[in-house]
């Protein structure tokens, strides 16, 4: 069976939207792509080349599929421009989208049902590169086997996120982190079941806390 391991660079708050560059997705009227740019150091460009040290496809949204065929395929210097035009592609698109690149199949449809077909069957595992919208729907399916975020010392203020809505409540388990040189913290997690709550009560509650419960009880509101 395969895996849905997700790569994320996002900022402290949580943003993913366009890392790479000024003109990557302005959508929304976003003015600060490319805020990843100055941050990589070497320690980040190993640790890419361990989580990719494996066979795998991409599996993309529309959007970041355009992006990546309108760029990767004209960078030859880069070694990793021969590993995407190598492997599939698989592109859920809901609006019509060019799949002239080599090696790219459209998902479409029961994206859900497509996804879990596409997990179950033999091959490499499925990598998910941005994609913020497909993101959504693999969290609130807990479709996502592994997770690895990237989370840069910067704040945006604006832009896609993450988590932005649907997500399932969840405890993940850290298997991996580093720091990187710029500040970038890289934790790889995956999935170990529901969240588990406690509390740091210490004793018996104050009558002034059975007050406020109650008020709140009484009126919805703190």
């Amino acid at each position: 069976m395969r895996k849905i391991i997700v790569n994320a660079f996002i900022s402290l708050d949580g943003v993913m939207q366009a890392p790479g560059g000024p003109q990557e997705d302005p959508s929304g009227g976003f003015k600060l792509g490319g805020w990843s740019a100055l941050c990589w150091d070497e320690i980040m460009g190993q640790t890419m080349e361990q989580i990719r040290d494996r066979p795998y496809d991409l599996l993309l949204g529309r959007r970041t599929y355009e992006i990546f065929a309108a760029h990767w395929p004209y960078q030859k210097e880069e070694p990793i421009s021969e590993v995407f035009d190598r492997i599939t592609k698989y592109v859920v698109a809901t609006k019509p989208v060019d799949l002239s690149w080599q090696n790219s199949v459209l998902i479409s449809g029961d994206v859900v049902a497509a996804i879990k077909e596409l997990k179950s069957q033999p091959g490499p595992d499925l990598f998910v590169d941005g994609s913020s919208v497909l993101l959504q729907t693999l969290l609130a399916e807990n479709l996502v086997d592994e997770l690895h975020t990237w989370t840069f010392p910067v704040t945006l203020g604006q832009g896609k996120k993450l988590f932005d809505g649907g997500t399932p409540s969840g405890h993940w388990k850290l298997i991996n982190s580093v720091v990187a040189t710029t500040g970038v913290i890289i934790a790889s997690l995956v999935p170990d079941g529901p969240v588990q709550t406690g509390t740091f009560e210490m004793g018996e509650i104050s009558e002034r806390e059975v007050t406020r419960r109650e008020k709140f009880r009484q009126t919805g509101e703190l």
